[in-house]
């Protein structure tokens, strides 16, 4: 069983760091935001309580789609446990942002994925926007959007 929950982010840094900065300390998982009101994080725990996938949703508008009427969210730290993907629980955290977006009026949601979560992003109604880049750091990315 998982279970989905909004939780403080400094709750997710661990599982962040682990999966998004190649293993680092929690505090390189910090990102820029992350302490703003209106930022919402969200994770999933298993059936003992450990966390094994989280997701950031930050207000933001899309460089891409700037004239895109309503406000703007970008989803930021998503990650999941090793064991755990391809189980469901990425879809679930980011379901429940796309759930915290509509509640709130709705409106763009984008992300900047790296090209092995292209197909996520898809299976959830994600469109490519732009053209692939690479990141030094962490690798080859596309950016994607869907309204929520």
């Amino acid at each position: 069983m998982i279970e989905v929950s909004r939780v403080q982010v400094e709750e997710t840094y661990p599982l962040r760091a682990k999966v998004l900065r190649n293993g680092g300390p929690p505090e390189a998982a910090r990102l820029a935001g992350d302490d703003l009101p209106e930022v919402a994080t969200y994770a999933a725990r298993d059936a003992d309580g450990r966390l094994i996938g989280c997701v950031g949703l930050f207000p933001e508008a899309c460089p891409d789609l700037p004239e895109h009427p309503g406000k703007g969210w970008r989803i930021r730290g998503m990650a999941t446990e090793d064991g755990w993907r391809g189980k469901g629980v990425g879809a679930q955290v980011l379901e429940a942002a796309l759930e915290h977006v509509a509640e709130r009026g709705g409106g763009l949601v984008w992300c900047n994925a790296r090209t092995p979560a292209r197909r996520f992003y898809e299976r959830a109604g994600f469109e490519v926007i732009g053209e692939p880049w690479d990141d030094p750091e962490i690798g080859p990315h596309v950016r994607m959007w869907r309204r929520a």
